[in-house]
């Protein structure tokens, strides 16, 4: 496969697309995946646990990442890392846009 040198996207495009409980791939590798999670109360956050290590950034709203019991507050601008195969999920949040960051290696 190859890998264009640059690539660009409007994440705002995205957010304002997806429902509560959206995801869509904006950008994908075989090594890397790049996605826009648009979580609105009341809608839970029904993810699994991953096969692969994951960041988000957090670029609209704010809400709590359990990951594994622990709590751990988020807010517009924060970044959060999650390890592959973690029990995790988003609790406390009116709307929140993240920005997800697969590392698939």
């Amino acid at each position: 496969m190859t890998i264009a040198p640059f690539s660009g996207f409007d994440f705002g495009d995205f957010a304002e697309r997806l429902g509560p409980g959206g995801y869509e791939v904006v950008y994908e590798t075989d090594r890397l995946q790049v996605g826009i999670y648009v979580l609105a109360d009341p809608e839970p956050d029904r993810q699994q646990p991953h096969e692969w290590d994951e960041l988000y950034f957090v670029l609209e709203g704010s809400g709590t990442l359990d990951v594994e019991g622990e709590k751990h507050p988020l807010g517009e601008g924060a970044a959060a890392f999650v390890a592959a195969r973690a029990a995790h999920r988003f609790e406390d949040y009116e709307r929140i846009v993240l920005l997800v960051v697969f590392d698939k290696t």
